[in-house]
């Protein structure tokens, strides 16, 4: 059976909930991601998505004003916008489980924690990616 292990990210891009949202936003774009952990003390404590920004800066406090917006994206804070408690999965869980629960509850990615530390991110695309090399070798 394949494991989450064996197709998840290692050592994950994160976040802290006191960093800015243009920092997670220039990590977000830097490494092409949609989704980074958050992570307080060694512990994850949320996840930030790009669609967690989009809406933190269409927020009214934004009057689209050069300056003013960029003292937003560095005083709004990770903390404010992202999801909290997210749903994680371990590195021994089957990545059919993995894919229903990311079906289920309709998200793009699950932090993988082992003993309570980050070891790493599994998402959708890891999946697809997967899915894809399977369909070649099958035509092999």
């Amino acid at each position: 059976m394949v494991k989450v292990r064996d197709l998840m990210t290692a050592g994950a891009v994160t976040a802290g909930p006191d960093d800015s949202i243009r920092d997670a936003l220039e990590k977000m774009h830097t490494g092409r991601f949609r989704r980074i952990p958050v992570v307080d003390r060694g512990k994850v404590v949320g996840i930030i998505t790009d669609r967690d920004i989009r809406q933190a800066l269409n927020s009214p406090m934004l009057f689209h004003e050069r300056s003013y917006d960029d003292y937003v994206l560095n005083e709004l804070k990770v903390g404010g916008s992202m999801t909290s408690d997210p749903l994680t999965v371990d590195p021994d869980t089957g990545i059919a489980d993995a894919a229903q629960l990311m079906e289920n509850r309709k998200i793009g990615g699950l932090p993988v924690v082992d003993d309570g530390v980050l070891v790493g991110i599994i998402t959708i695309s890891d999946l697809m990616n997967y899915l894809i090399r399977r369909l070649e070798e099958d035509r092999l």
